[in-house]
């Protein structure tokens, strides 16, 4: 979980976007998708790892990966949440 005070600085490197938590429902979907290989990363690479944790916009539109707590900002292994279908909120 990533501390609240960086939560409410950070924002999406690209939209500019404040990034909040993601859930946990939503978090065990995409791992779902991840395992099933078939989730892409924005730069169209495959995500093969699952999400430890992720931090999304606030519109839910793109996810940003966690990695041992430190969130990972790099716009090319976001993950664009429109190649989902029915995400849990």
């Amino acid at each position: 979980m990533v501390d609240q005070r960086l939560l409410d600085i950070l924002c999406c490197p690209v939209s500019k976007r404040p990034l909040r938590a993601i859930g946990r429902k939503r978090l065990a979907a995409i791992n779902q998708a991840i395992a099933a290989g078939a989730v892409l990363t924005v730069d169209g690479q495959p995500r093969t790892r699952a999400l430890d944790d992720a931090l999304q916009t606030d519109d839910g539109q793109v996810l940003y990966p966690v990695d041992d707590g430190i969130p990972v900002l790099l716009a090319d292994e976001a993950i664009g949440t429109v190649q989902f279908n029915d995400l849990p909120d």
